[in-house]
């Protein structure tokens, strides 16, 4: 009878206590801290809290408003945003407890578990739910390692699993560390952190051991209890003592492990690699590696695996910038004391780029320094760089400034050469950004760049071209799973020629291109193992094709400004990596653009079945502004998958098909900063490819080799190039002038690296072909019977080795040697008379070469003494470039000469060109 009566006992008292957890409040506080809260709450009813005060320290802008709520609902709404946790127990008591919950029963089995066992993870208790049971015994034997507790236990969670996410950066420069690992117990999970310092990893619940691994930083190792979704940011403190150097940064085993293989470079160690005239150029790295060339010593643009230089998406900052050297190609024009991260993708372009073919070089300018000022340049014989950071609000926001400039007309009037005596080449180029962290989870950057060149050499006329970006970009982190980019840039190339001859022909010459683009960006991390990428962009040209003007009241130059041009080029774009097995993932998106040629305009109409000129034009149509010419577009589709045969090997395949609507007009064979860009429009089509590639990765000897194998093949149709004898500049209808065919390119490239050792570098091969075919119906449109011919750009050979040793921690001595088959050109091969002149008679387009290219640099690098405490770090440079001598021709021309038609050739650097460059960084 005493064990029934003492059973309606219980039943009765928790009837009392689920009534008064029903006690009904009022209360309404305005930026309050938790503790005063909990106490009017005490005031009003006859509960009492129990916690400890350093728990809720961090709880003092607290607003809430309830009018008649349950004192349970009232606890909810409170303790939502942070880990604290409540549980009632009997006389109107209540636990706060941090992070963890306090459990009415145990799992099945618990009392039987090992003795040795710290956690039982991820057991489950009667009702289903997920609970973390720690041993304090043995927890507290191992002390080394200082525990965390990361997240807010739910008694109402069923998942086994939850996200971490967070930061890692630079103690000493507030800047995030990027390619970071984290390994998470052991090898049993790891990501990288991002170019923001950003990571996501799903974890186990309980307990983990977390250790970060970044290159010059303190290794970083803690124990973390996880009970639910949460953020953990990392600082990690730079390694007091040297590491050996490496200029290529790329691990070999995120090279094997990637699915979308991609280049980076270390801007930092750039410095090492010996170039002309001292200049420190992460764009001429790039070419020493496979796949990746020019087609001359002087040249401004890039060819990647066999496409022509417009087919290369160059991004400051999510800005364009359309031509990124200085003076044709021998400096760069983007400042490498501003530079951060730079990433080449050319064989599996990732879904949100498009509008180019060949690659994108996604580049990135470090953030500005929010603890301290900071500075950095360099003075060689040509030019001079200094880049400034400092702090706007302390560890929040702050701005860097950059400057570069050239001071080469002391060097040109210098020279015995009369012809030179009147010549100038200089250039600058000027970058800002500011960087601020408005909250934990939410960044600003504004970036604005401006570049300048002015040259003429033994010349009357003076050649102008710069460029100018801006971008603003906002990254925002919603919580664990997703994150969003917000960039809006803004990007201008133009160029001048200023004419002042001695005739009455003066006159002033311009062209320039502008576009506004916008993109939006968003990251999922479904799970560990599935990811999304998905977004819009659109961008909006406008373009003017050129204009002339008279200068001078005697100038009988005749004034003509062509038609503006305006396209918007806009698409959508999802993409997923997927984790099939552990050692099968795939990448797999789409992007669908949509390109609209957009007046005001007018457009030529052609007669149906005969050549293009100007006698067989129809009709011309004319377009009001913004009235939608012509359209194009379609689904892009980019594909990669990556197979791990073991730790240290893959394989990787990949397929992707591009459009692209803008194209370069010149008839040079080598790229000029006067070159103009076109608009695709009612008569040339955009130009498309395809291609697929397949490689081998594979890591060796612990990470000290990398090796790797690729093959590639890839098509397009709807490329550029010209009628024998066009004339471009200026011209009105300049699709009579232009041919559009068909390209095709294949080739096997080959990288060693060795990334440790006093001895380090690598090498790079590339067998490759570009062709081109111009195939018509009609003679006048066809080049070379229709046939395939070697592109302006191909060439077979490419060889590239970048070794470095350092004796000491001091002092380093780099090599570079360059060997490339020389270039197609179109000779004369015979001549004849007609009606008195002498007229040449040229071979097939492209059918002869130059002679080979080859070339050595060598540097010595001296470092200043590496104590802590000084004024600044400096170092110097000695370099020789083209230490051979050798005269590698830039281009091949001919002159009539007594009847006799004379092959000359011209050179940049015959000589050996030696400078001595100082750099300091404080």
């Amino acid at each position: 009878m005493k064990k029934y009566l003492g059973l309606l006992f219980l039943i009765c008292v928790q009837h009392v206590w689920a009534q008064q957890k029903d006690v009904l409040l009022t209360l309404s506080v305005e930026n309050s801290d938790l503790s005063t809260i909990l106490s009017h709450i005490e005031e009003q009813t006859d509960y009492r809290f129990y916690f400890i005060d350093s728990w809720i320290q961090e709880y003092d802008s607290i607003s809430v408003d309830f009018k008649d709520i349950p004192i349970t609902t009232v606890l909810e709404e409170l303790l939502k945003e942070t880990v604290i946790n409540f549980h009632f127990i009997e006389e109107n008591r209540v636990i706060l407890t941090r992070n963890n919950s306090i459990y009415d029963a145990v799992p099945d089995g618990f009392f039987g578990r090992s003795k040795d066992s710290i956690l039982e993870v991820n057991s489950q208790n009667k009702n289903n739910k997920s609970s973390v049971f720690v041993d304090a015994k043995q927890f507290t034997k191992n002390t080394t390692v200082e525990t965390i507790k990361i997240g807010k236990a739910s008694n109402n969670a069923t998942s086994q699993k939850f996200v971490l996410s967070g930061y890692i950066k630079n103690v000493q420069t507030g800047k995030p560390i990027s390619n970071g690992n984290i390994i998470v117990n052991g090898n049993d999970t790891g990501v990288i952190t991002d170019v923001a310092g950003f990571y996501q990893v799903e974890l186990p619940i309980g307990v983990n051991l977390f250790e970060v691994d970044a290159i010059a930083m303190e290794k970083f190792k803690k124990k973390i209890i996880l009970y639910n979704d949460g953020q953990y940011n990392v600082s990690l403190n730079e390694k007091i003592e040297n590491l050996d150097e490496v200029i290529l940064r790329t691990s070999a085993r995120n090279a094997v492990e990637e699915v979308i293989t991609k280049t980076k470079i270390d801007v930092e160690e750039s410095k090492n690699i010996p170039l002309a005239l001292g200049e420190r150029d992460v764009l001429k790295v790039a070419t020493t590696l496979p796949g990746i060339t020019t087609t001359g010593e002087a040249s401004s643009g890039y060819n990647v695996r066999g496409g022509k230089s417009d087919q290369n998406l160059i991004l400051l900052d999510d800005a364009v910038v359309y031509n990124p050297q200085h003076f044709f190609g021998i400096f760069s024009a983007l400042n490498p004391f501003a530079l951060g991260d730079v990433s080449i993708y050319k064989n599996n372009i990732p879904a949100e780029y498009g509008g180019r073919l060949s690659s994108v070089f996604d580049l990135t300018t470090k953030d500005a320094s929010v603890d301290k000022f900071k500075g950095e340049g360099s003075i060689g014989p040509i030019t001079g760089n200094i880049l400034l950071e400092a702090p706007i609000v302390k560890g929040k926001s702050a701005i860097m400034i950059g400057g570069r400039g050239a001071y080469a007309n002391w060097v040109l009037n210098s020279l015995d050469e009369e012809s030179l005596k009147n010549s100038e080449a200089s250039f600058y180029d000027v970058i800002a950004k500011y960087n601020h962290q408005i909250t934990e989870n939410t960044k600003l950057e504004a970036m604005a760049y401006l570049s300048r060149d002015d040259f003429s050499i033994t010349s009357d006329s003076l050649y102008i071209y710069n460029n100018r970006a801006f971008s603003l970009r906002i990254d925002h982190r919603f919580n664990d799973k997703n994150t969003a980019k917000l960039a809006v840039s803004n990007s201008q190339y133009k160029f001048n020629i200023d004419f002042d001859g001695d005739t009455n022909r003066d006159f002033e010459l311009g062209y320039s291109i502008d576009e506004t683009a916008l993109r939006l960006k968003f990251k999922y991390l479904y799970n560990d193992g599935l990811k999304f990428n998905y977004g819009v962009s659109s961008k909006l040209y406008t373009l003017n094709p050129g204009n002339i003007t008279p200068t001078g009241d005697e100038s009988i130059v005749t004034p003509l400004t062509l038609d503006k041009e305006r396209g918007l080029e806009s698409a959508a774009f999802l993409s997923a990596e997927i984790d099939v097995t552990s050692n099968l993932t795939f990448d797999t998106g789409i992007r669908y653009s949509v390109y609209n040629a957009l007046g005001e305009a007018t457009q030529n109409v052609f007669q149906d079945g005969v050549p293009r000129n100007e006698e067989t034009i129809r009709e011309t149509l004319s377009f009001d502004k913004n009235e939608v010419i012509e359209t194009y577009g379609g689904p892009e589709f980019r594909m990669s998958g990556r197979y791990l045969i073991g730790d240290n090997l893959s394989i990787k395949a990949s397929y992707n098909n591009t459009y692209q609507f803008i194209h370069t007009l010149s008839n040079n064979t080598t790229v000029s900063p006067i070159d103009t860009w076109k608009l695709s429009d009612l008569n040339i089509k955009p130009q498309r490819s395809q291609q697929y590639a397949l490689g081998i990765y594979n890591n060796l000897k612990n990470g000290m080799y990398e090796l790797s194998l690729e093959g590639f093949y890839k098509r397009s149709k709807n490329t550029l190039d010209f009628k024998t004898g066009a004339e471009i500049l200026l011209n009105e209808d300049i699709e009579i002038e232009v041919l559009q065919g068909k390209g095709k390119a294949y080739g096997v490239e080959f990288l060693l690296k060795k990334q440790k050792g006093k001895l380090y570098g690598w090498l790079g091969y590339t067998y490759s072909r570009s062709f081109v075919q111009l195939d018509s119906p009609f003679r006048e449109e066809r080049v070379n019977n229709g046939d395939f011919f070697p592109s302006n750009f191909d060439k077979p050979h490419d060889l590239s080795v970048v070794m470095n040793y350092k004796f000491t921690k001091r002092f380093s001595l780099a090599t570079n040697f360059v060997y490339q088959t020389g270039r197609p050109v179109t000779f004369p091969v015979g001549t004849f008379t007609f009606n008195g002149s002498d007229f040449a008679v040229f071979s097939d387009r492209n059918k002869f070469r130059i002679p080979d290219y080859y070339r050595l640099d060598i540097g010595f690098n001296i470092e200043g003494t590496h104590k802590l405490k000084k004024l600044a770090h400096s170092f110097w440079t000695i370099s020789i470039y083209n230490v051979l001598g050798r005269n590698n021709p830039l281009s091949v021309f001919f002159v009539t000469e007594n009847g006799k038609v004379k092959g000359l050739k011209s050179s940049v650097f015959s000589v050996p060109v030696p400078s001595i460059t100082y750099n300091f960084k404080f």
